[in-house]
């Protein structure tokens, strides 16, 4: 990787994350943001296919020596977050904002379009730059784009994301799962309403729920392996509407998130039996709406290794070690077609304000972990290339 020429790219890295910043755009609704994408990669005379499995765009650069194909890919959508912080780039549409780092991810992949354009001749193979719509909503933009082609004939795939919890000027993977499964469920306990008065003529469904919600803590604990991570939340019970009512319906909702297959399974089959199973014992009917959301992301080991063995050559990155975390991407679905690396590239920084977590309404990035993450992404990409010359 020559350092210089990405060195050079960071102005216009920073300008377009601004200008991103400002303008968000929520899942599925990324129209302007793909067509931003898609201008810059038109004016570098990539080759670009827009509205990929929606609003996504692919650049394909292909070198002038042989070689394999290479995918890169980076996620352009925000969420529905007031933009708290007092700066000149803060979102300008009211309840949006770039709270994760995509605006940062498409301005580091748009650099390193640049990067390959520029040495297209001595280029091996063929980059394939995916920008995705929709990461942040199931079922996501990845699966889309794979339903539209975007991975056919590509050999390998890695990916970044910029993150808050680890310092600037570090970069964290690993081998095996990374990331977990997201699932989400809904479960509305049926009863009998009536009188506050008179509980004995009626079912009373927030009392049923509620032991629902006590035997789901069961999940975890009694049912799943204790040396494989699980976590059930359950996030929102909403019943009743009076203090003198007892409620006919009473609603759950929660989400389960875990590492293996099995783990995933398992406890999908018993939330259904917990809640058919309890609603009985009270006299009630569960219903239960379980939606299956992204898979385990899991990193190919080869490929994690060129990662420990490339980051330290990108800028001084120091390369950790990550432990799993439960937070879910839907870049797991491209890993399971073709092997690749998922990385975290540190752009926490308290002299810079990037303390918040992501997700908050002041959530910022350390903008030099754009350079970081284009570095990275050049470094995997000529590595590989280079081992299948």
């Amino acid at each position: 990787m020559e350092e210089d020429v990405v060195r050079a790219l960071f102005p216009a890295m920073v300008e377009r994350r601004r200008h991103l910043h400002r303008h968000p755009e929520l899942s599925y609704q990324e129209k302007e943001t793909s067509g931003f994408a898609a201008e810059k990669l038109r004016e570098l005379g990539v080759e670009t296919i827009v509205n990929v499995g929606g609003f996504g765009v692919v650049g394909k650069i292909r070198g002038g020596l042989p070689g394999k194909t290479i995918a890169l890919r980076a996620d352009m959508d925000a969420l529905p977050i007031q933009d708290e912080k007092s700066c000149d780039y803060a979102s300008e549409v009211p309840g949006v904002m770039h709270a994760c780092g995509h605006d940062g991810h498409t301005a580091a992949l748009l650099a390193v379009a640049e990067y390959f354009s520029r040495i297209r001749p001595q280029l091996r193979g063929e980059i394939r730059l995916l920008f995705q719509p929709a990461e942040e909503t199931c079922p996501g933009g990845a699966k889309a784009m794979i339903e539209a082609g975007a991975l056919d004939g590509v050999d390998v795939i890695y990916g970044v994301h910029l993150w808050t919890p680890i310092p600037a000027g570090t970069a964290a993977s690993a081998a095996g799962p990374l990331m977990a499964s997201t699932d989400e469920f809904f479960i509305e306990m049926q009863g009998l309403g009536g009188h506050g008065g008179m509980p004995h003529k009626t079912v009373d469904s927030v009392v049923a729920a509620s032991a629902l919600v006590l035997q789901l803590q069961s999940v975890v604990s009694r049912s799943v392996n204790p040396l494989d991570p699980a976590v059930v939340t359950i996030g929102s019970i909403q019943g009743g509407t009076a203090q003198n009512v007892i409620a006919d319906r009473c609603k759950l909702a929660g989400t389960v998130r875990c590492f293996s297959e099995e783990s995933r399974e398992l406890i999908r089959e018993r939330i259904h039996a917990l809640a058919e199973g309890t609603a009985q014992a009270y006299g009630a009917k569960a219903n239960v709406t379980y939606m299956m959301g992204y898979p385990s992301l899991v990193n190919d080991e080869k490929e994690s290794r060129r990662f420990f063995a490339e980051a330290p050559g990108v800028f001084g990155l120091r390369a950790e070690t990550s432990p799993p975390i439960m937070p879910a991407e839907d870049f797991a679905y491209y890993l399971q077609k073709v092997p690749g690396c998922f990385m975290f590239v540190g752009a926490g920084n308290p002299e810079k304000e990037a303390v918040y977590p992501h997700h908050h309404p002041k959530f910022d990035i350390d903008e030099d972990a754009m350079l970081h993450a284009a570095g990275l992404l050049i470094a995997m990409a000529e590595s590989y290339q280079q081992e299948h010359a």
